[in-house]
C-alpha cells in the first residue's frame, strides 16, 4: 500500500518555543505596566492605549471594584502557572484537570474568563453550556507543546498508521495540552484526552480496548506514564512529524506498544539531573518533587512525581521543617514557598523562567475584558467549529468518566 508520508519536510520550531526564554531572569518577575512588558520581544495582543500605561496597583483596584459588579454571572478560572497578580482574582484555581471539571459542571455563570492558555480555553468552550461564553483575555497566550502537534501533521500520522496497522488495534490519546482539533480526532476514533493528574488511569483504560496507543503531544509524559504501567522502553517509539513514517521502520511501528509524538514542554525540559544532584548535596534530607512532563532521567531521579495539583497538595501536607526542591513552573513554586513559610521550598532551576505564554495574561487584559463585559460586549470569545466541539467533548467526557 502506498505510503502517504510527506518526505523532506523542513523542521519547524513553533514561535512559542522560540519565545519561551523571553521572561527568564535571576530574580522573581515583577509585573510592570503593559507598555514595559511589551518590550520583552514576544507577541502580544494589542489593547487600547489607555490600558498600556496603567500602573499595576491601579489596575488591581479597578478590577476589584468592577469584578464585584459582575457578580456570579462571571466565573474566573486561573491555572496554577498564572502570575500572582492574576491568581488573586480567580474564583477557582487548579491544574488543567480540575479546571476542566469545573468548566463541565458550572451552569450558573454566563461568561467564563479563562486565565490560562489557548488550549485550556478551548477545552472549557467544548465543555461549557450552549449559552455560556468562554473568554481568553490574551489571544497570544498559546502553548509551545500544543504548537508542536500541528493538526495537519497529526492527521498525516494517523493516516500513515491507518495504512500500516489494523486501526482497531490502536487508540489515540492526547494530553490536554493540545488543540481542540487533536482532541476531536481522538473523539472520532474511540480515543481519549488525559491530564497529568489522570494520565496513568486513562492510558490503562486505552490499553483495555487496544494493544497500541498513539500518545500526543508530549513524549515525556507519555514515556513516563507508560513506564509506570510496565511498558518496556523498547516497545516505545517516537514519531517525528518531519521524517518519513515518523523516522521509524515498518517493523518498529508494528512491534511498538506506545507511539510517542515528538513534543515537549519548554518549561519542564529545563530541569536536569545535575540540578537534582546539587540540591541533594546542599540539603541531604531534601524531597525532590517534579512534574511528569520532565524528562525520564529527571523523573527517575526524583522522590515524588505528579501534576501541579499533586505538587501543591503534597507540599501543603508535608511536615514542618521539610525541604522541597520542585521541578515545575516558577510562578507556582514561588506561590508554594509563600504559602508554606514553615518549610523550605525552592525551584530546582536557578534561572527564573516563567511560562512565557501563561505570563502573557497581564492584569491589564483582565481589566479590559471586564470593562467590555460591563458595557455589554464580549471580547476574545473562543468559538469552536461545531463538529470539532462535539468530538472534542466526546473525548473529554470519556476522560471525565474514568474514576
Amino acid at each position: 500500500m502506498e505510503n502517504t508520508a510527506i518526505k523532506n519536510k523542513y523542521t519547524a520550531i513553533p514561535i512559542t518555543e522560540l519565545e519561551q526564554s523571553a521572561f527568564c531572569q535571576t530574580e522573581k518577575p515583577k509585573t510592570e505596566t503593559l507598555d514595559v512588558e511589551f518590550g520583552s520581544g514576544v507577541r502580544w495582543q494589542s489593547l487600547p492605549i489607555q490600558y498600556m500605561k496603567l500602573p499595576p496597583k491601579e489596575i488591581e483596584t479597578q478590577i476589584h471594584k468592577k469584578r464585584a459588579i459582575l457578580g456570579q454571572e462571571v466565573l474566573i478560572l486561573g491555572h496554577h502557572y498564572q502570575r500572582d497578580e492574576i491568581i488573586q482574582f480567580a474564583d477557582i484555581t487548579g491544574d488543567s484537570f480540575k479546571l476542566a471539571q469545573h468548566a463541565a459542571t458550572n451552569t450558573e455563570a454566563k461568561t467564563v474568563i479563562f486565565c490560562g492558555v489557548h488550549f485550556m480555553a478551548e477545552t472549557a468552550a467544548a465543555l461549557a453550556q450552549p449559552d455560556q461564553k468562554v473568554i481568553l483575555p490574551n489571544m497570544t497566550a498559546g502553548c509551545s507543546m500544543s504548537d508542536m502537534a500541528k493538526p495537519e501533521d497529526v492527521l498525516e500520522c494517523w493516516n500513515n498508521l491507518n495504512e500500516i496497522l489494523d486501526m482497531s488495534s490502536i487508540t489515540p490519546l492526547t494530553y490536554m495540552n493540545s488543540a481542540a482539533s487533536i482532541k476531536s480526532l481522538c473523539g472520532e476514533n474511540n480515543g481519549y484526552v488525559c491530564t497529568s493528574s489522570n494520565a496513568a488511569k486513562v492510558m490503562e483504560k486505552a490499553f483495555e480496548q487496544t494493544d497500541k496507543i498513539l500518545f500526543l503531544p508530549d513524549q515525556h509524559l507519555g514515556r513516563n506514564t507508560a513506564k509506570t504501567l510496565g511498558i518496556p522502553l523498547e516497545k516505545m517509539i517516537v514519531w517525528n512529524p518531519y521524517k518519513d513514517l515518523g523516522g521509524n521502520s515498518l517493523e518498529k511501528i508494528k512491534e511498538s506498544k506506545v507511539i510517542l509524538w515528538k513534543g515537549h514542554c519548554s518549561v519542564h525540559t529545563r530541569f536536569n539531573t545535575d540540578q537534582i544532584s546539587e540540591a541533594r548535596a546542599k540539603y541531604p534530607d531534601i524531597n525532590i518533587l517534579v512534574h511528569p512532563e520532565c524528562t525520564m532521567e529527571v523523573v527517575d531521579s526524583a522522590d515524588y512525581v505528579g501534576s501541579t495539583e499533586y505538587i501543591r497538595t503534597t507540599v501543603g501536607n508535608a511536615s514542618k521543617g521539610s525541604v522541597w526542591g520542585i521541578g515545575t513552573e516558577i510562578s507556582m513554586v514561588n506561590r508554594l514557598s509563600k504559602a508554606n513559610p514553615d518549610k523550605t521550598v525552592f525551584c530546582l532551576d536557578p534561572i527564573v523562567c516563567p511560562c512565557s505564554t501563561m505570563y502573557r495574561i497581564h492584569p491589564a487584559y483582565l481589566l479590559w475584558v471586564i470593562d467590555n463585559l460591563l458595557e455589554g460586549k464580549v471580547v476574545n470569545t473562543i468559538d469552536l467549529d461545531p463538529s470539532i466541539a462535539k468530538n472534542s467533548k466526546i473525548a473529554l467526557d470519556r476522560m471525565l468518566a474514568i474514576k
